[in-house]
């Protein structure tokens, strides 16, 4: 059998797997909370792989280890701003709304939850952060899609077209069949095959090149910089500006809607501690392993004699198809898939639910039965990924960027008002709906510009404007609200201690059952 037979064999066996979690997911769910939330019975070991895979992409197999490899250390940046990013999102956030959303009507989205913590009767926000999430996500979608396409063509010299519509095809079955469990298993999995891929290639690597000391000093022999945070060049105001924005990553922690739904679905807000050093446990051997990847690969080709990749991003791909048996390299590349896959699928579940929960729904005033509500949440999947096919179809050059700008839209859209809302009680309407405006604006805007301090990235501006905007406003538009105190504290004492839960939940609706306001009124 031909090596590139074995790795087919490989990817088939992985494709498969993924549609098996999927079959057997089809059966779990029987509501519209089973299907976008999992009935809040998400183990913490799944949450933590799940966000940590949904979260990373292909990026973290061949991005990172693309650009530590061609210029070294001074490209980790991004890495440790996103670390400290998801630390501060599972210490801080993650048990917080994970009772907030429960206590304040059982919400099941970030839009449903935003409408209902601040007692939006007009909805406004909620239809919004609706359209925010639709748009940005089609666009992040149609990217993994196009990475999907781009990796087949690299690997196995498939046509773009066919390998675009494999992957989106075998995503869009298994998220269609099985939702948002079925999302987070194929993640789990995903994740682990992931981590695997990333300590076999360094470890074997290294034993290969002779050991870490020997692998550093030929990898300096190419690169006397390498080990540099600065690049070798100082820290001029360029330097400065381009570190700043490399660690601003970790503020798109806050308003990732496809990141921050695990939190909601954990069975409890305690739980988010196990979770948190489980994700960043994973997080940080994940990135280590991928500069250990970039520094075997350039030692291995100094040693060798052989020129450095002519695309630094292939360099995961080059170095497991030279250390391992085809089967295995097989893995190691359906490991890549995996990372793209994971991505997509989260991100279209959340945007299906967007599009069924917080914009038909409310827009149109439809009350949705359960059994309808999965009906639509699937035919709204199924929309969704043939837009963004359609626009993969055509492969952009600047995939990257749009990643880039999404993840910057989402964090300083919904980062400040997610925070606000969990831990200042004098948000308002008009406060979280002023700065989620202006907040989208300014990384519109922003992301447009450049030269001088606006080649600071856009999150930045984003997120302190929203900031700004979001407590101004709220300051002058605060009444006390009998109801949303309530809430609040429920939320404050659940997040420590979940034992009383039904008691005070129970409080806390009786307390609300006089409340004209309901956000869950459109559905049956």
């Amino acid at each position: 059998m031909s090596d590139q037979r074995f790795q087919i064999l490989s990817m088939i066996i992985y494709l498969l797997a993924m549609i098996t979690i999927g079959l057997w997911a089809y059966r779990k769910n029987s509501s519209v909370d089973d299907y976008i939330l999992g009935g809040r019975q998400l183990h913490p070991a799944v949450a933590a792989l799940s966000a940590g895979a949904s979260d990373m992409s292909g990026w973290l197999l061949m991005g990172l280890p693309g650009a530590l490899y061609a210029n070294g250390l001074v490209e980790s940046w991004i890495a440790i701003g996103l670390t400290v990013g998801a630390w501060l999102n599972w210490k801080f956030v993650a048990p917080r709304l994970r009772s907030y959303t429960e206590v304040s009507n059982n919400s099941i989205t970030v839009p449903s939850f935003l409408d209902s913590r601040l007692r939006d009767s007009s909805h406004a926000l909620r239809i919004l952060s609706g359209f925010v999430i639709l748009f940005f996500f089609t666009f992040y979608v149609s990217s993994g899609m196009v990475a999907g396409g781009t990796f087949f063509e690299a690997a196995f010299g498939f046509n773009y077209l066919t390998g675009m519509l494999l992957v989106a095809g075998v995503t869009i079955l298994y998220t269609l069949l099985g939702g948002f469990l079925a999302v987070s298993l194929t993640d789990l999995v995903q994740g682990i095959m992931m981590l695997l891929a990333l300590v076999m290639v360094p470890v074997i690597g290294l034993i290969v090149v002779g050991g870490p000391q020997q692998a550093l000093q030929s990898a300096e022999l190419v690169n006397p910089d390498l080990q540099s945070l600065t690049g070798g060049n100082g820290l001029p105001f360029t330097g400065i500006v381009a570190i700043i924005s490399a660690l601003a990553w970790g503020l798109g922690y806050f308003g990732q809607p496809h990141i921050i739904v695990r939190f909601m679905a954990l069975r409890k807000p305690s739980e988010a501690t196990s979770a948190r050093r489980i994700g960043i446990g994973w997080m940080v051997l994940s990135i280590l392993g991928a500069m250990g990847t970039a520094l075997v690969g350039v030692a291995y080709a100094q040693q060798s004699g052989e020129s450095i990749l002519e695309n630094p991003e292939q360099v995961f791909i080059y170095m497991g198809q030279v250390l391992f048996h085809p089967f295995i390299a097989g893995f190691m590349l359906a490991a890549i898939l995996a990372a793209i896959m994971s991505t997509i699928s989260s991100q279209l579940l959340v945007s299906s639910s967007a599009l069924v929960e917080d914009i038909y729904s409310v827009f149109f005033h439809k009350a949705v039965s359960e059994k309808r509500g999965v009906l639509l949440s699937r035919l709204a999947v199924v929309t969704i990924s043939v837009i963004a096919a359609l626009l993969a179809i055509s492969p952009s050059d600047t995939i990257l960027q749009l990643v880039a700008f999404a993840w910057a839209g989402f964090g300083g859209a919904f980062g400040p008002i997610i925070i606000l809302s969990l831990f200042w009680r004098k948000l308002t309407t008009s406060g979280a709906l002023s700065g989620m405006l202006t907040g989208t604006v300014t990384v519109v805007l922003w992301s447009n510009l450049s030269g001088g301090i606006f080649d600071l990235y856009e999150i930045v501006p984003g997120f302190l404007v929203n900031l700004i905007v979001s407590v101004v406003i709220s300051l002058f538009t605060y009444k006390p609200h009998k109801i949303i105190d309530a809430e609040f504290d429920a939320a404050a004492e659940l997040a420590h201690d979940w034992s009383a839960n039904h008691e005070v939940i129970s409080r806390v609706r009786a307390t609300a059952s006089d409340d004209s306001y309901n956000h869950r009124s459109t559905r049956g």
